[in-house]
């Protein structure tokens, strides 16, 4: 018997593990996870952004936990040695129409308490990053870097360390309640657990269904591929490049994200997964993709942006439409600057009406919290949702 057992080893999963062990040591914890190897989906797949807090609607999950959560990570990463960089990032109006919408994101971002904002002209846009192209934009140097998977790793570490167990390769296949705790099945034995939490990102919507959890929101997978940087020009890029977001679309755009590794990652466009586990093109599982089609909030936000959906498709299989969208940032960008990269799942949740869920969602069931929504920042963010998740369960927990 497990005092909790915690099922999704990526990034939130082991946070919220190790926050745990953190205040009740005594606990019998484990994390069960499917794959080989920690952070094998989203948190391993991100770009790999410290954000700031800025774009997030104030007074939400994301805008209250991101700002926190950035510090914490930054100064976990001092503690345990992690490489990080706080490179800043620009958000770049490219044409005068976006300027009020950029000075709007400004003061949300005052609102959340951002620090060290700017907002720059065009000479100071290229003061700072001379091959960008903008009218006006937000500095924000707060926004930084770091490899994720690390992190993650690193988490486990301090979970193992503190007594906690990771069981690797158990697929969870079904939830029962008997005598006062709650029955886990997975493929590699039964687990009986007084509390569970369930961090299952790709998969959070059908392990909540199986638990007897509501149905909705429900996962939608949209896969992000992005391109490289040539090496020999990565002196264009020295900080995050960002769009100024379009309200009136469901994901943000292009942008040009260093990395740890000295690469510069290009993109991502947004298109839908035909598998939650869809980093290539021709990946499908049907089961993934009847279960899209046939969910009535899929179809009303396909009618809503059919067009913008048409246009993220082109964009996937023309190199020239992706560069196109780049060179609105960055002119001198040629084709051949272009270098095929890697790809991420973003487990998108949906409403019934069609809505995506922008917001972190977490829900309660008797003995069960599920982690129904956590896009980006997640990551950022992952150990101030942990203090959340731990805050509101503790005094359920044994001493």
């Amino acid at each position: 018997m497990y005092d909790v057992v915690v099922i999704g080893a990526g990034i939130v999963g082991l946070a919220t593990a190790r926050e745990m062990l953190q205040r009740r040591p005594r606990l019998r914890l484990v994390v069960l996870e499917k794959e080989s190897r920690v952070a094998a989906h989203q948190s391993g797949h991100n770009s790999g952004v410290i954000h700031s807090g800025l774009y997030y609607r104030p007074g939400s999950l994301k805008a209250r936990t991101c700002v926190a959560g950035a510090a914490k990570l930054v100064r976990y990463c001092e503690e345990r040695g992690i490489p990080y960089r706080l490179i800043g990032k620009l958000v770049v109006a490219t044409t005068p129409d976006e300027v009020p919408r950029l000075l709007e994101l400004y003061e949300r971002g005052q609102r959340n308490g951002v620090q060290g904002l700017q907002l720059l002209s065009a000479e100071e846009i290229r003061e700072r990053e001379p091959a960008v192209a903008g009218v006006r934009a937000i500095w924000s140097p707060r926004t930084g870097i770091v490899d994720f998977v690390r992190v993650a790793e690193s988490f486990a570490e301090d979970v193992r360390l503190a007594g906690g167990e990771i069981h690797l390769g158990r697929t969870v296949i079904g939830f029962q309640r008997r005598n006062g705790c709650i029955r886990i099945g997975t493929t590699g034995g039964e687990y009986d657990a007084r509390f569970v939490i369930v961090c299952a990102g790709l998969y959070s919507d059908r392990l909540a269904r199986s638990s007897g959890g509501r149905p909705d929101p429900t996962i939608v997978p949209f896969r992000g591929d992005y391109y490289v940087l040539r090496p020999e020009r990565r002196y264009l890029i020295k900080t995050n490049v960002y769009p100024v977001p379009d309200p009136r679309f469901p994901f943000l755009g292009v942008h040009f994200t260093p990395r740890m590794d000295g690469s510069v990652w290009l993109g991502p466009n947004a298109v839908l997964a035909f598998a939650r586990e869809g980093y290539r093109k021709t990946d499908v599982n049907w089961r993934d993709l009847l279960e899209t089609f046939r969910y009535p909030g899929f179809r009303r936000l396909a009618l809503r942006y059919w067009r913008v959906g048409l246009h993220e498709l082109w964009r996937d299989f023309s190199k020239r439409a992706f560069l196109r969208d780049l060179r609105r940032f960055v002119p001198e960008l040629d084709e051949d600057d272009l270098v095929p990269g890697p790809a991420g799942v973003r487990a998108q949740a949906l409403s019934l009406d069609g809505q995506l869920i922008d917001d972190f969602v977490l829900d309660r069931q008797p003995g069960i919290v599920h982690v129904r929504n956590a896009p980006s920042p997640a990551a950022t963010s992952s150990l101030e949702i942990a203090r959340l998740i731990v805050d509101d369960i503790e005094h359920e927990l044994p001493t």
